[in-house]
């Protein structure tokens, strides 16, 4: 599917297939000023040109990037430190069963403590701790781009998401949307990309799906963490969060309480 646009230069050729069937996002700049140049500190969109300003979210963190922003979530203590328990924690909050929660334990703190410790020394945390002054380092290949090496927001590449896998143009990315996207994404011999990428996307489709789909809005939000706090809030009402496969977490299976 591709895209019109007013520009003088070509952005696909007959010769590369895969360039006139991942349009990336174009004519922007009119909703949003310097869509190509980072944010530190704002996650924004088309949409929402000034990231998460109005709920107060961007004002209270100006101080933290955006991608440290996505996991102070998991940082209560504001010590800069997120220990295995904070992370199994927060994810029994966000609505996910033990098992789950155990799994993604060993995941981020095996897999993200050692580079996010290089910040400081090549010795290895022995508690396994995530270092949020240094999450950038953990960012990894095979992944979308929205963050940058040094954890700032790329507000084209976010929009690219949904201009290059956004298959009916509705704002939101079914199951099959974001499986194009991962196979879009990856790059060679990068198994740990890769793998990195199955269980980002699978968790973020497992909390965000509604009706089959994951919204733009949510993903923006959850670039920045203000979703998960909203998430928490919500699962301690009695309708519960009504989206996504919680898999038993907080009584609910999804939007449906079970005991």
């Amino acid at each position: 599917m591709t895209q019109t646009s007013d520009v003088d230069f070509d952005i696909s050729v007959t010769k590369s297939i895969v360039t006139q069937t991942r349009v990336p996002a174009i004519d922007i700049d009119s909703a949003l000023d310097g869509s190509s140049v980072v944010r530190a500190n704002q996650a924004v969109s088309r949409e929402h040109p000034e990231g998460s300003r109005k709920s107060g979210w961007t004002e209270k963190y100006k101080e933290y990037t955006v991608m440290q922003q996505h996991i102070l979530f998991w940082d209560r203590d504001m010590d800069g430190h997120i220990w295995p328990l904070d992370t199994y924690r927060g994810f029994r909050e966000l609505g996910f069963n033990i098992l789950f929660s155990c799994l993604a334990v060993l995941i981020i703190h095996l897999n993200f403590s050692y580079p996010t410790r290089l910040g400081l020394t090549y010795f290895p945390d022995p508690f396994f701790r995530v270092y949020v002054r240094d999450i950038h380092k953990a960012k990894h290949g095979s992944d979308s781009g929205t963050y940058d090496n040094e954890g700032r927001f790329v507000p084209q590449n976010f929009e690219n998401i949904f201009a290059k896998y956004d298959s009916d143009r509705d704002g939101a990315i079914t199951l099959s949307d974001i499986t194009r996207l991962m196979k879009g994404q990856r790059v060679a011999a990068d198994p740990f990309g890769w793998g990195a990428a199955l269980f980002e996307w699978g968790t973020t489709w497992l909390l965000l799906q509604k009706d089959g789909k994951v919204y733009k809005e949510d993903l923006r939000q959850l670039y920045d963490g203000s979703l998960f706090w909203r998430i928490r809030e919500q699962r301690k009402q009695p309708k519960g969060w009504q989206q996504g496969y919680g898999l038993g977490g907080d009584r609910f299976v999804g939007s449906h309480k079970v005991f």
